[in-house]
């Protein structure tokens, strides 16, 4: 069997289809005619994933350049007004989010990035104008919500948000892990096959939530109980809620240790220390994740840890990404 390690990255057949707001990718179609073009999305991530923008503004109509608009009324029943003209644009959006999302399903999107502060796109935060004309950030955009209502498992994130390393990393590792998931889930259902996702993801779901694991456990253990289909929607519902739990130093650190564990033993006395010293030095922050993790997978190799050579853990996402150096 190919071991991640031998693949140097997580396997995904291909590459994963994300949904972002087209001004992020330097389209200019925003309301002045410009774009918010960002440079680690269209230059660095943007080489591994197949990007599906998505204007609403322009899609229904608006035209470039055009008229601001902004949301007016409470948070969750929100319209979104002209700024100038006071011209309602609520329904046109509606309709269009009802068709557009149903267009992205056959799509099998892995992902989604929005454009901050949107009121067609944003996510969270959103200003929502009271009839007074006082601003409450408590909004989020038409669009976005309609896409995070229809897609509830797939990750969804703002651009400004990707600006920190954990959350990028966060949000990376689970757009390639819900593509896994996707292509799992298109495969023949199995309870072996199941049990097989299972078991790789081990110490990635331990990293993030051993609760989740435990549950998922669970869940793989009693499958002969209900339906295949029943027992695929309950685990990717708890696998994608397990990964959305961000990943702490201390959770990172204990499962580190736990892997080593597997061929400790093997290590001469001097590579048994200089493994604890790194992985102690990533606990107390003197050195990046990427640090130990470059250690394990090399007596891992060395080795020839079958188990852990399976290990989505080692390799979530493609290395060029750099995302372990830097938390």
């Amino acid at each position: 069997m190919l071991s991640i390690l031998d693949m140097e990255a997580a396997p995904v057949e291909a590459e994963p289809k994300v949904g972002i707001s087209a001004c992020l990718l330097g389209q200019m179609v925003r309301y002045d005619g410009g774009h918010k073009r960002d440079f680690f999305l269209t230059e660095i991530f943007g080489r591994f994933v197949d990007w599906v923008p998505v204007c609403p503004e322009v899609e229904i109509g608006m035209g470039i350049p055009r008229e601001s608009v902004h949301l007016v009324g409470t948070s969750g029943r929100a319209r979104m007004i002209a700024e100038k003209s006071g011209k309602d644009w609520t329904s046109a959006m509606r309709r269009f989010a009802g068709t557009r999302t149903s267009e992205l399903t056959a799509l099998n999107l892995s992902g989604y990035i929005f454009k901050k502060n949107s009121p067609s796109c944003g996510t969270e935060k959103v200003r929502v104008y009271s009839s007074s004309g006082m601003p409450a950030r408590n909004g989020r955009g038409l669009f976005a919500a309609a896409v995070m209502s229809k897609f509830a498992l797939m990750p969804v994130e703002e651009e400004g948000r990707l600006n920190d390393p954990a959350l990028r990393e966060n949000y990376i590792e689970r757009v390639f892990a819900y593509a896994r998931w996707q292509q799992t889930s298109a495969k023949t259902k199995s309870l072996g096959l199941l049990g097989q996702f299972h078991t790789v993801h081990k110490f990635l779901l331990l990293a993030h939530s051993e609760r989740c694991y435990r549950q998922l456990g669970r869940l793989v253990a009693d499958g002969k109980k209900q339906s295949l289909g029943s027992l695929y929607d309950q685990y990717g519902a708890v696998f994608m809620q397990a990964l959305a739990v961000r990943a702490s130093v201390k959770k990172h650190a204990n499962v580190l240790e736990h892997m080593t564990g597997y061929f400790s033993q093997r290590l001469s006395p001097s590579e048994r220390a200089e493994l604890v010293e790194l992985i102690r030095d990533y606990r107390e922050q003197l050195v990046p994740l990427i640090a130990p993790i470059t250690l394990i997978r090399h007596y891992v190799k060395k080795y020839a840890v079958d188990y852990l050579n399976q290990q989505i853990y080692l390799c979530p996402s493609p290395k060029e990404l750099m995302l372990r150096n830097h938390v």
